[in-house]
């Protein structure tokens, strides 16, 4: 895929629906009492892989346009379960079917068998789960088992580990509490909450009952992570206006790095939609300086940080990322992939066991970038291509429709 290089990018941008909570509803619905319809969704490969594996379990779940109808069960049956390359889909269903007292294996692409999976399983376990993983990675198998409310404190602040444990935990006999060492993103408690479990907040912990779930029609607003890439695009060319984005305040971190990068935006339009507060974000072309960041903003905004360190490479200064190591873990090893991406677009990006050092030039000369298969890399490169003197080429960019599908046409490329 060709980049050109853009002197202005400016325009107004319908952003695919979350893809977290897209997969959600979908999972969820499917796991619940009734009908539910889900508008907005995003229907890139990693939530067509959800819909696929709650289909093998039993539940209706009809696409029609846009929109997703579920007719959810509460009776899960016996299933192979193929993820596609969605760790979010593997993880969370870990949990799920888990709580169901079944039996299911779970399998993924050759890029998703080679993510760790033990990290979900081992807490998983402390519930009483029968789980066996292949050397830590997939194929994972589910068996039934009994599970018993309990005390779990997670290594790392992930949202997909959190969501995966208070799932199982719907199914387990008393309460169980989750305490993250920092607070990872929300969207799983706020969904559970308007299903109608038994499930509540108190600082990093998250309390949860058995619970039976009623199914809810949910109308999925924007990306905050792919408005991103457009959001950066406005700072970096022009005048950009993002609308009906999430701005759940645990996911918003790329909004306080704009505020330390002196990105000019404002939030327009500001509401609640099912739960979930939604802004238009406009972004203005800013004079960027470096940043900064550590491991305490990075459960808001570990999916951006492949951008932001492009928006570091224009920046006016050096810029340090630090406690990101959950990077290595991804689709690829981003530590690694953003750092070879940013120095072939001419930049200046030494890579650390847990992030980067940055030296900002204001100008990248272009280039060609791998995107190692990963559609954040992708889309980070394309806007450091885009701002770039020359333009350049992606090597496997049709990565972009795990999460992004249209992403190029709405670039203009």
């Amino acid at each position: 895929m060709k980049i050109g290089s853009r002197k202005e990018f400016s325009g107004e941008f319908r952003i695919p629906g979350d893809k977290s909570i897209t997969h959600r509803a979908i999972m969820f619905n499917a796991a619940a009492r009734g009908e539910a319809l889900i508008t907005g969704a995003l229907l890139g490969e990693d939530c067509l892989s959800t819909a696929a594996c709650m289909r093998a379990l039993g539940a209706r779940v009809d696409i029609e346009g846009g929109s997703v109808r579920v007719r959810g069960t509460e009776e899960f049956c016996d299933a192979q379960l193929y993820c596609g390359n969605s760790g979010t889909t593997m993880r969370l269903l870990m949990g799920l079917v888990a709580g169901r007292a079944i039996n299911a294996e779970f399998t993924g692409d050759p890029s998703l068998s080679n993510r760790p999976m033990e990290r979900v399983a081992s807490p998983l376990r402390a519930l009483g789960a029968e789980i066996t993983t292949t050397d830590g990675k997939p194929p994972v198998r589910v068996h039934a088992a009994p599970l018993t409310g309990t005390k779990v404190d997670t290594k790392v602040a992930s949202a997909q580990v959190k969501s995966a444990i208070l799932l199982a935990a719907l199914g387990a006999d008393g309460e169980t509490t989750v305490t993250e060492p920092l607070k990872s993103r929300d969207h799983t408690e706020r969904m559970l909450a308007a299903m109608g479990a038994d499930i509540w907040q108190k600082g990093t912990s998250v309390h949860v009952r058995k619970s039976r779930l009623h199914a809810v029609d949910v109308e999925v607003p924007a990306d905050i992570s792919s408005a991103a890439y457009f959001m950066a695009l406005g700072a970096l060319r022009g005048e950009t206006l993002c609308k009906n984005v999430g701005v759940n305040p645990t996911r918003t971190g790329i909004l306080q790095v704009f505020d330390r990068m002196n990105v000019r935006y404002r939030l327009e339009n500001e509401r609640t939609v099912c739960g979930e507060p939604v802004a238009d974000i406009r972004v203005y072309r800013s004079d960027l300086r470096s940043v900064s960041l550590s491991r305490e903003i990075m459960p808001l905004l570990i999916d951006e940080l492949p951008l932001i360190a492009v928006l570091c490479a224009y920046a006016d200064g050096e810029s340090v990322i630090t406690g990101a190591e959950e990077l290595k873990v991804k689709e690829s090893d981003r530590i690694a992939a953003t750092a070879s991406m940013i120095r072939a677009m001419g930049g200046d990006c030494t890579p650390t066991a847990d992030g980067f050092i940055i030296r900002g030039k204001r100008s990248l000369a272009g280039g060609a970038i791998d995107s190692c298969k990963d559609h954040r890399i992708a889309m980070s490169g394309a806007v450091g291509l885009a701002a770039s003197e020359r333009g350049g080429e992606i090597k496997d960019a049709d990565c972009v429709n795990i999460s992004f599908p249209g992403f190029y046409e709405m670039l203009g490329e």
